[in-house]
């Protein structure tokens, strides 16, 4: 049976909602509606399309219109910083906000990716202390990642990337930042990146190769360099079993797809905007209505 998603609005209805440019394609309005509905809140959940020229009267309009919280989404997720009052540690050595708050009209900006990831692994039994670790990319998503991976404890992080250099630049962050005794940066054509992915406990594509609607491209790292009984993550989430995932599967390696960490980065905003416990699995019965 589907989920209705549909809020009543009224005078006393509490908005949040999601600004990006484009924005349209976003599967949080469905998301947090189910779970307001399901817990009974008298709120609402909108997308806003932002053009970026127009991010500081966005920012004035949160405010005046009493706008309890947004998820930021691209290409604003850097921009936004600058018109907060005030953003969390995580976002600080990111810059990049994904969620913020607005109470009495102190906006606080967050970067729940990170956190999200990590709890979508907790869900799937996978444990990060002690694994040897190798992203792929170096953009948004992979800062985030490596950031929260480090804080959790693995025991190696390599990164690779296309573009050595922005590889380099991020293991620079994650050394100022952590304590994580071994942090190396290689682009894609180098001839350790198959070791570095082959040896690894861990892979985390966080690259959007696979995204619909080219799903149909070869993996971003060949499928021979993965191997049996590895975990392999994708964070693209449309669609679920991307090309890398099928390429995993058939060698024996457990994935975990990019649902998880959607869902979960939205429930940590959603709790922080309400005082209330996430309902999870109304979120991701939601989620993946909207995607079939």
């Amino acid at each position: 049976m589907s989920l209705d998603t549909r809020v009543p609005i009224n005078g006393q209805t509490q908005i949040v909602g999601v600004i990006g440019w484009p924005v349209g394609h976003s599967l949080s309005p469905p998301m947090h509606n189910a779970a307001f509905k399901y817990l009974g809140l008298n709120w609402a959940y909108v997308a806003f399309a932002v053009p970026p020229d127009m991010m500081a009267q966005a920012i004035q309009g949160m405010r005046g219109l009493q706008i309890r919280g947004l998820n930021v989404t691209i290409p604003h997720k850097g921009a936004i910083v600058e018109y907060l009052d005030e953003v969390s540690e995580t976002a600080q050595i990111l810059d990049t906000v994904n969620a913020i708050t607005n109470v009495d009209g102190h906006l606080t900006g967050y970067n729940t990716d990170g956190q999200g990831f990590l709890r979508s692994l907790e869900e799937a039994d996978e444990e990060i202390p002690d694994k040897q670790v190798t992203i792929i990319g170096a953009g948004g998503a992979a800062r985030a990642v490596a950031l929260a991976l480090a804080g959790a404890d693995a025991a190696r992080l390599t990164i690779i990337n296309r573009t050595a250099e922005r590889a380099m630049r991020l293991a620079g962050l994650i050394k100022q930042y952590s304590v994580l005794p071994t942090v190396t940066a290689l682009g894609l054509d180098a001839a350790e990146a198959g070791e570095a992915v082959s040896t690894a406990d861990v892979v985390v594509d966080c690259t959007a190769v696979g995204m619909y609607p080219h799903a149909d491209v070869p993996p971003v790292v060949p499928a021979k360099w993965l191997r049996r009984q590895q975990l392999v993550c994708d964070l693209t989430y449309n669609p679920r079993e991307t090309v890398l995932l099928q390429a995993a599967r058939q060698v024996g390696a457990r994935t975990v797809d990019g649902t998880g960490m959607l869902v979960h980065q939205g429930a940590i905003a959603f709790e922080r905007w309400t005082g209330q416990e996430a309902p999870v699995s109304i979120m991701r019965q939601a989620l993946l209505e909207a995607l079939e």
